[in-house]
């Protein structure tokens, strides 16, 4: 009889123990359905509302989006489990803040990403562009690097030939031979520079949130893949199965098509160039 009492007991435990593991398993299965995002408002919170999250969702997942007003917000948001992946940062950002405030997070895949541009009411195209002109640029060092870049690319200054590229400045400038003059504000200001100055810099993002046409820049930034923005993952999810499916989505045609569509002028990464 203690026999049976005991086998029955171990029975019971163990349909317990069987009945909880499968209830986690299920609770895990569930968690790794639904993806929450977080992206900047603007173009990228669209990318994520408009490309990736209606392709995940065919693939099964629940997908939400928190959108932000500012860059320091989403990753700590993603630091600290409030979001599984954000969009709204290049590289440099990423990895200086994620040192700066000693968070573990990587980035998926680089996505296309809105160029800065020069942009002028004042000139047509840049031959046109006159001795003395005035120009708005951005005066913080990573935005004010690839406005100086941009500005060698289309001949109107040559930079210090060992420059890094990064992290050039105005001191870095060895020739101007069209005298401009540079004004210095900050980047979110840029727009506004167009109408008061003869040519303004205006990086991407402020320019699509100024409803500006990014087509309708006189030239617009070759820009390297340091500088386009990525779908970033607390490094310890690297290697879920809903980061991988993130990484598909993003690499598939359709999303090609969905940017190619909406996002009209977007540099793509090398990534995306090599397979064309």
């Amino acid at each position: 009889m203690k026999k049976i009492i005991t086998l029955f007991a171990a029975l019971t435990i163990m349909t317990f123990l069987s009945a909880c593991g499968g209830s986690e398993e299920n609770a895990d299965a569930e968690e790794k359905k639904t993806i929450r995002f977080g992206a900047t408002s603007g173009p990228y919170s669209d990318m994520v509302n408009e490309a990736i999250a209606p392709l995940l969702e065919e693939k099964g997942y629940e997908v939400t989006n928190k959108e932000f007003t500012d860059y320091v917000q989403p990753n700590k948001a993603l630091a600290n489990g409030d979001l599984d992946a954000n969009l709204f940062q290049h590289k440099i950002y990423l990895e200086s803040f994620a040192e700066e405030h000693n968070l573990d997070l990587s980035e998926v895949i680089i996505v296309p990403t809105a160029p800065m541009g020069i942009y002028s009411n004042e000139y047509e195209d840049i031959e046109s562009v006159e001795t003395g002109s005035t120009m708005g640029i951005p005066n913080d060092p990573t935005n004010l690097a690839r406005a100086l870049i941009i500005l060698e690319d289309e001949g109107l200054v040559t930079l210090k030939e060992d420059v890094d590229p990064l992290r050039a400045s105005l001191n870095d400038i060895t020739e101007n031979p069209k005298d401009i003059e540079f004004v210095e504000v900050e980047a979110g200001q840029l727009p506004r520079l167009v109408d008061s100055e003869d040519l303004s810099m205006v990086p991407g993002n402020y320019a699509l949130a100024a409803e500006m046409d990014l087509l309708s820049a006189l030239a617009l930034e070759d820009m390297p893949d340091d500088y386009r923005n990525r779908v970033a993952v607390k490094t310890e999810d690297l290697d879920a199965q809903f980061t991988k499916d993130i990484k598909e989505v993003v690499e598939s045609e359709e999303f090609e098509e969905i940017m190619d569509e909406k996002f009209e002028g977007f540099g793509k990464p090398q990534w995306m160039k090599e397979k064309e």
